[in-house]
């Protein structure tokens, strides 16, 4: 080292720092600033990007509540239309039953109705034939009562006695 501060010369130093100057200028001038500018680019693209990302990021959790919240809104419709499709069946089947029950009791009404009128019918027939039997029995007992003269006097005298008792 003490070598060094012998062989000084202030001269070769001042030209050394002079050189040494310049060659910092140009590689500003010519190197540093493309460099410093390359690496200010790449930083701003990489900050464009981690903001593309982040913004990407959000958009996707956006759709991906937007999907749910559909989700949902579909399953809350759907859930209400199968329930109104059971309360459609529901009425569906008891209008059925309510229409059934009122065919059979109208079946079974005109079916009363119809063995009333038959019952009736049969009735007036059984009628009309025991008073024509009645009749036949009637005539052939007067024949023979009434086929002797002192029976016959005998008969209007006892319906003549009934007659004023009456």
């Amino acid at each position: 080292m003490e070598k060094l501060f012998e062989d000084f010369s202030l001269g070769l130093f001042f030209w050394q720092a002079i050189l040494f100057i310049a060659l910092i200028l140009l590689l500003k001038k010519f190197a540093w600033k493309p460099i410093l500018d390359s690496v200010n680019d790449r930083e701003e693209g990489i900050k464009n990007a981690l903001d593309s990302a982040e913004k990407a990021k959000r958009d996707m959790e956006n759709l991906q509540a937007d999907n749910q919240k559909l989700l949902k809104e579909a399953r809350a419709e759907r859930e209400a239309m199968l329930k109104e499709a059971r309360e459609v069946k529901n009425k569906m089947i008891e209008d059925a039953k309510g229409e059934a029950q009122a065919q059979a009791n109208k079946m079974i009404q005109q079916a009363q109705e119809a063995i009333e009128t038959e019952k009736n019918a049969a009735m007036g027939e059984l009628k009309n034939q025991m008073a024509s039997l009645a009749v036949d029995i009637a005539e052939k007992v007067v024949r023979q009562e009434l086929s002797n003269k002192d029976k016959q006097n005998n008969l209007v005298a006892s319906m003549l006695d009934e007659a004023k008792i009456n």
